[in-house]
C-alpha cells in the first residue's frame, strides 16, 4: 500500500557495513562496523527509518578493529556487544567479544568490558523464553550471559547449521555469520548471512530460521534466501547482514535493514539499505520487493529524503565522529589534533603508509574536496588524498620544496612543477572514478595537476580489505601541519541522509 512518499537506497550513504539497529519507543538508533576508525561506533537516530542524524560516538578509542556489533536493551539499560579483531596497534591476539553499556543510547557509554569470548565475531543478543540472556555468534554458536549482561555464564556451543544454497550459485564462501535474533508472537527468529561479504556480486544473502525456543531446534525458512543479489545487472550487490525491525506505523509493518555494494561503485564500500518486509500466513518474513534499487514506498509518516549536502569546515570546532575519524589509530591518537588558526595535525610516521590520516566518509559518485595545507611548521610532508588504506591511495602532498604525487598507493615519479612554497591550496575532483587534482598558491590561479587517475579498482576485491575510498588529510614527519578552509562539494545531487 502506497504511503504517498518514496525513498531511494542507500538510507545512509558511504561505507557503513553490518548495520545494527534498535527501536526505542518512537525512535530508531543505528550503528555499524567502524573497523580501524577512531572514534568508533557512530550512533545515528531516526524517527522514520529513511532520514538519519548523527548523535554521538559510543567508542572514543577502540581496543582493536571494530567488527559487526549488536545493540540490545534489557532492564532499562542499553548494551552494545562488540567483536574486536587484533591489529598491529592493539594488545589483542585473537578475535575477542567485549561489551559497553549506558543508561540511554546517548550515553555516557562505559569503557569496553572483555567478556572472554575468543575466536568468534558477530554477536547477536536475545532473551530466551527462560528469561536468560544469550549471545549467538558466527558459526552459529551460542553462549549464556550473566543476568547483568557483563560476563558469560557458560561455554560456546554449536546450535545451528545454517541453510545450504545450491553448489552452482556463485558466491565468495559459505561463511555463516551475522546472527540477529528477535521474538514475534510465539516464535524466535534467527536472521543470518551466508555467501561471503565481498567477492562476486551474487555472493552475500539473507537467510532466516525460526524456533519456538531459544534452545532450538531451528527450522529453516522454506523460501530461503529472503534477499539476495541474483544478477550482476542489479543496482545493489552482495546484499546481506540484515536486521528486521517493526516500522513506525502499525505493528504489522516491518522493515529490513542490510548492506550492499553499489553496482559500479564498490569504492564507496558497503552502504545501508532499507526494504519492506511482509509476513506470510504461516508466520514467515518475506521480502515485499524483489529489487531495492529503485524508488520504494516509504514507511508511514516518513519525511522527504535529505539531499546531499555541501560541507564547509573552518575548523573552529572539530567534528570528530560526525565528520572526521583517524584511520588505524594508535592509543592516544586524538592527542595529535588541536585547533589553533585551523586544524593542527601533528606529524606521524615517514609517509602516507604509516601516518594514520584523518578521513571522512562519502557516498557520492562524484565530488570535489578542497583544503589549504600549511607545512611551515612541519619537517616532513602533508597533503590531501583519496585514501583506501595504507597500501592504496592517491593524491598530493607538499614538503616545502616540491609537490609529492601519489597513485596506486605509491609515490609517483612524476615531478609536478609547482612554486616552492610551504603553503598551497589543494583540490581533488573524483568524477565517477576519474580523479583530477589542482593546486594554487596564495592569491594565484588554479593549476591542474599534470596526471589524472582512474580509481574504479580501489576497493575490497582488489586489496582484500573491507574499507572504502575516502577524502583524507595527512601529515607525516615531525612538527605540525595546519589545514584551513576545508570544503566538500557533492557533484551528483542524489537524495542522501
Amino acid at each position: 500500500m502506497s504511503t504517498g512518499s518514496t525513498y531511494a537506497n542507500p538510507i545512509l550513504p558511504g561505507d557503513r557495513p553490518d548495520p545494527a539497529i534498535i527501536k526505542v519507543g518512537d525512535e530508531y538508533w543505528m550503528t555499524y562496523s567502524s573497523f580501524e576508525a577512531a572514534p568508533g561506533l557512530l550512533l545515528y537516530r531516526s524517527t522514520d527509518l529513511v532520514n538519519w542524524s548523527y548523535e554521538c560516538a559510543a567508542l572514543p578509542e577502540p581496543v582493536g578493529n571494530t567488527f559487526a556489533v549488536d545493540i540490545a536493551e534489557h532492564g532499562g539499560r542499553f548494551f552494545i556487544y562488540i567483536p574486536f579483531i587484533p591489529t598491529p596497534w592493539s594488545n589483542l591476539t585473537d578475535a575477542s567479544i567485549f561489551v559497553i553499556h549506558a543508561p540511554t543510547m546517548r550515553g555516557p557509554w562505559s569503557e569496553p568490558i572483555d567478556l572472554g569470548i575468543r575466536g568468534v565475531i558477530d554477536p547477536g543478543h536475545i532473551v530466551g523464553e527462560d528469561g536468560r540472556r544469550y549471545l549467538f555468534v558466527s558459526g552459529v554458536r551460542r553462549i549464556a550471559l550473566a543476568d547483568d549482561g557483563l560476563s558469560t555464564a557458560g561455554d560456546l556451543e554449536h546450535v545451528y547449521d545454517g541453510w545450504r544454497y545450491p553448489d552452482d550459485w556463485v558466491t565468495e564462501a559459505y561463511a555463516l555469520e551475522g546472527p540477529k535474533l528477535f521474538r514475534r508472537g510465539e516464535w524466535f527468529y534467527l536472521v543470518s548471512a551466508v555467501g561471503g561479504t565481498a567477492g562476486p556480486p551474487t555472493g552475500h544473502m539473507v537467510i532466516v530460521a525460526r524456533s519456538r525456543s531459544v534452545h532450538g531446534p531451528w527450522e529453516n525458512h522454506p523460501a530461503n534466501p529472503i534477499a539476495r543479489t541474483r544478477d550482476a545487472s542489479e543496482r545493489w550487490w552482495s546484499r546481506g547482514h540484515a536486521t528486521l525491525v517493526p516500522g513506525p506505523g502499525s505493528a504489522d509493518e516491518w522493515w529490513m535493514v542490510s548492506h550492499g555494494y553499489e553496482n559500479g561503485y564498490r569504492t564507496l564500500g558497503r552502504q545501508i539499505l532499507l526494504e519492506p518486509i511482509r509476513w506470510s500466513e504461516d508466520g514467515w518474513p518475506e521480502a515485499a520487493i524483489t529489487d531495492p534499487g529503485g524508488e520504494i514506498d516509504a514507511p508511514a509518516g516518513a519525511s522527504p529524503q535529505h539531499p546531499a549536502q555541501e560541507i564547509a569546515d573552518d575548523f573552529a570546532t572539530l567534528a570528530l565522529g560526525e565528520r572526521w575519524g583517524f584511520h588505524a589509530p594508535a592509543p592516544g591518537e586524538l592527542g595529535r589534533v588541536r585547533l589553533d588558526d585551523g586544524l593542527r595535525l601533528a606529524g606521524k610516521g615517514t609517509g602516507v603508509g604509516d601516518t594514520s590520516p584523518l578521513t571522512m566518509l562519502t557516498g557520492d559518485h562524484s565530488y570535489e574536496v578542497e583544503v589549504e595545507v600549511d607545512a611551515t611548521a612541519l619537517r616532513g610532508e602533508a597533503g590531501l588524498l583519496l585514501f583506501f588504506n595504507n597500501r592504496l591511495f592517491c593524491g598530493m602532498g607538499i614538503d616545502g620544496d616540491r609537490m609529492l604525487s601519489y597513485s596506486g598507493g605509491v609515490r609517483s615519479h612524476w615531478r609536478q612543477p609547482v612554486p616552492r612554497a610551504d603553503r598551497l591550496t589543494l583540490r581533488i575532483r573524483n568524477d565517477a572514478h576519474i580523479v583530477t587534482g589542482w593546486f594554487r598558491a596564495d592569491g594565484g590561479e588554479w593549476e591542474r595537476h599534470g596526471v589524472r587517475y582512474e580509481t574504479s579498482g580501489y576497493h575490497a576485491n582488489t586489496v582484500g580489505d573491507l574499507l572504502s575510498l575516502r577524502p583524507a588529510l595527512y601529515a607525516a614527519g615531525e612538527g605540525d601541519a595546519v589545514f584551513r578552509s576545508f570544503r566538500y562539494t557533492p557533484l551528483d545531487r542524489r537524495p542522501r541522509s
